[in-house]
Formats: structure tokens, C-alpha cells, sequence
């Protein structure tokens, strides 16, 4: 069997894999929330007709290697591995061994041979990185200095199933996203609205969560207008790891992406402006530096308007906020997709749990795959020597009932 599947950037999937991993998303969503919801309030029809989301991490156990604090992430992975079946386990920092007694080699091949994922939320990413080097079962970056692939991933559901709120997408358009669905078996193509090419403004700190929206978003037909204190040749810029993926992956191609040090300039015409926090974990003593660096970045309806982003536009924030990120008039205002955003860490994670850890599968439904081709074999007429056909076992034994 070939080594396990590692998620560590949605960097090194490929469009069609993030777009199933989206669909599946949808599917799990929609299978997996009439089970939450008390049943008396169903009719009898819609209980009768409840089906389990998908089991693959039954018996299975995900540990949760979280060195960093999580609300969203961790509730995501904990009641997700619940619906999938199986159970999470959290291992904080005062749990194990890790970074104690302990090299994140031994625990990768200690947690791998009794867990069947490992959920971890790190500080460098070389951790992460060294985790999945070593671990017999799959590793999923659920947080690293560098990269948030699962934020990304909720961040899409979201604008997916917002889809109205930016109009239609062109016909050809459209026509293309759902052709690209068809081709996921595992979930109806209606459940993923097609969603017209965005302009996304980031404004703020170029932090892991938009590392993994500057290779993902261009490579989805959506553009982004970045705004940090100093631009691109900034400190605040993006780390050379990370720009480097973004060539390699020619984001940074037709207009992709866009990077300057003003903010009104970056929210020219933006459809949705995103930002998140100034002060990462790590980066306290850093506090007062940052928040005189980033005056004037504050995400306003002032602002917005100022710098000409489009009429209806959309805010977006990964949690937590503080004040001096956003005003409340936008944060809490009808712009707002924060909390549904919330909300989808966990299908997305569950997505994630299912596909790469529950089905070594982030490709296709393997199994259907394999179950075509076989019965096509089965149903084979072979030709001997002498020129007479040979019917299939499965074939004469088909005869025979009849």
C-alpha cells in the first residue's frame, strides 16, 4: 500500500481535489444536520428518511496534537469525528511527551500506531512538516506558522453557499463548475452553488490564513488585492516559502494577485474584504510594534466606501476579532459572514477527516472505481485459441440461474 495522504497546504492539492473536497463538504453538511436537530421538530416523512453521513472513522481515533489554543478548530474535529463515527482525542501541550522527553519522530510513530489520524495545530511549521515525514497514518496541518488549509477551505464553502449575494456566474461559467461536481461521486451537483470569479481583499498581516487564499484563491478563478504595512517588499510581506509556492503555482499570473501597502487601494472593487488578527499567538511581545503599523487598516464601512470596493460587499474574519481589526458596525452588521464562516470549520474539517483520514482517498471514490472496472472484467467474453468465445464465470453461472 502506498504511504498515507498528508494534507499540510492546500498548495499541494490539485483544483479538482479542493473542489471535491468543497462538494464533499456540501454533502456532509447537508446528510449530517437534520441528525442534529431535535427529532420531534422533523415531520415524519424527513425522520423516517435520515440516512448516517458517512461512517469511515467508526472504531478509528483522530488525536488532536494541538500545541496552540482553538475554539473552532478543536469543537470542528471533536463533534465532526463523532458524526463520521469515530472519536477525537485531544492531546494539548501539558498532555504528552512532545517537545518534553519526546521528538515529534518518536511521537509521530507512537500516536500513528494507535491513532488512525493525527489533527495537528503547531507553531513552526517544520513541526508539522516533520510529524507527517514519520507518521504511518495521515497528518492534517490543522495550524501552522505558515499555512491554514482548513480555514481556506471553510472561507469557499462559505462564498459557495453565498453565491447569491454576488449575482450569477456566467453561463459558461457556471456550466464549467458543474461539470467539474459531476465529476465527484460523492455528492449531487446542486448542493454546491456555482460561484461567479470574486475580487477578495485581504487587509492586514500576511498570516498563515492568507497564505493558503494566495494559492488557492487565483487557481479558482478569483482575484486578490492585498494590502500590509510596507507591501510586498514589507515586513509584513509573505514569507519566501510561501511566495515561492505562489510561483511555482502561477497564482501570481493574470493579474491573480494584486499586493500594495494601502488599504483603500487594495479594496477596489472588492466583493469581500477579509482580515484577521494583527497579533498572532507568539507575537505578543510584538503587540504594541504591530498595532502602530497597521493604523489605518482597520476594516470600516469608511473605508470601504473610500476606497470604492463594490456597493454590496461582504466581510469575512476567522475568529477571534479584536476591535482594532474591524468595527463592530461591520462586524456585526448585515455584511457579516463570520459566524456562518464559523460554522463551516466544521463540515470542511469533516470533509477533511473523511477523505484523507477515514479513505486515503482524496482523488475519487476509489472504491466505486475499482468495483466498475471488476465487474467489467467479470462481464468480459474471453476468446480461446480455435476461434470459439468463452463466456465469464460470472457470466455461465448468470446462465445457469437462468
Amino acid at each position: 500500500m502506498a504511504g498515507p495522504p498528508h494534507l499540510l497546504t492546500l498548495a499541494d492539492l490539485t483544483v479538482p481535489q479542493i473542489k471535491r473536497l468543497l462538494t464533499h463538504s456540501a454533502y456532509l453538511k447537508s446528510t449530517a444536520t437534520p441528525w442534529l436537530a431535535p427529532h420531534g421538530s422533523l415531520s415524519f416523512k424527513r425522520a423516517n428518511a435520515l440516512r448516517l453521513p458517512s461512517q469511515s472513522l467508526f472504531n478509528k481515533s483522530v488525536a488532536l496534537l494541538f500545541s496552540k489554543r482553538s475554539t473552532r478548530t478543536r469543537v470542528a474535529a471533536e463533534t465532526g469525528a463523532v458524526l463520521l463515527g469515530g472519536r477525537a482525542l485531544f492531546l494539548g501541550r501539558e498532555d504528552i511527551q512532545l517537545g518534553v522527553n519526546e521528538s515529534p519522530r518518536d511521537t509521530a510513530r507512537v500516536i500513528g500506531g494507535m491513532c488512525q489520524g493525527i489533527f495537528a495545530r503547531v507553531g513552526d511549521h517544520s513541526e508539522v512538516e516533520e510529524l507527517a515525514k514519520y507518521s504511518p497514518v495521515p497528518v492534517v496541518n490543522a495550524l501552522s506558522s505558515l499555512w491554514h488549509p482548513t480555514q481556506t477551505l471553510a472561507d469557499l464553502l462559505t462564498l459557495h453557499e453565498h453565491a447569491a449575494l454576488f449575482g450569477a456566474a456566467e453561463p459558461a461559467e457556471s456550466e464549467s463548475a458543474l461539470a467539474e461536481e459531476r465529476k465527484s461521486r460523492s455528492a449531487p451537483k446542486d448542493l454546491l452553488p456555482p460561484l461567479r470569479p470574486l475580487t477578495v481583499a485581504y487587509v492586514g498581516d500576511s498570516a498563515n490564513v492568507l497564505h493558503d487564499m494566495l494559492v488557492t484563491f487565483p487557481r479558482l478563478g478569483h482575484k486578490l488585492r492585498v494590502a500590509t504595512p510596507g507591501g510586498l517588499g514589507g515586513k509584513y510581506a509573505a514569507p519566501t516559502a510561501v511566495w515561492d509556492r505562489v510561483v511555482e503555482l502561477e497564482c501570481d499570473k493574470n493579474d491573480g494577485i494584486w499586493w500594495g501597502a494601502d488599504p483603500k487601494e487594495a479594496v477596489k472593487g472588492a466583493d469581500v474584504v477579509i482580515t484577521d488578527t494583527w497579533i498572532s499567538m507568539g507575537q505578543e511581545a510584538e503587540a504594541e510594534e504591530r498595532k502602530a503599523a497597521f493604523q489605518g487598516f482597520q476594516v470600516t464601512e469608511e473605508l470601504c466606501r473610500e476606497g470604492g470596493a463594490n456597493p454590496e460587499w461582504q466581510f469575512m474574519h476567522c475568529l477571534p476579532r479584536k476591535k482594532n481589526e474591524v468595527d463592530d458596525e461591520v462586524f456585526y452588521g448585515p455584511r457579516s459572514l463570520v459566524f456562518p464562516e464559523a460554522d463551516n470549520r466544521k463540515w470542511t474539517i469533516m470533509s477533511v477527516f473523511d477523505t484523507v483520514i477515514g479513505k486515503w482517498d482524496l482523488d475519487g471514490d476509489r472504491w466505486t472505481k475499482e468495483k466498475a472496472e471488476k465487474a467489467k472484467e467479470d462481464e468480459k467474453v474471453e476468446k480461446p485459441k480455435g476461434g470459439k468465445t468463452k463466456k465469464s464465470k460470472k457470466a455461465e453461472e448468470s446462465d445457469s440461474e437462468s
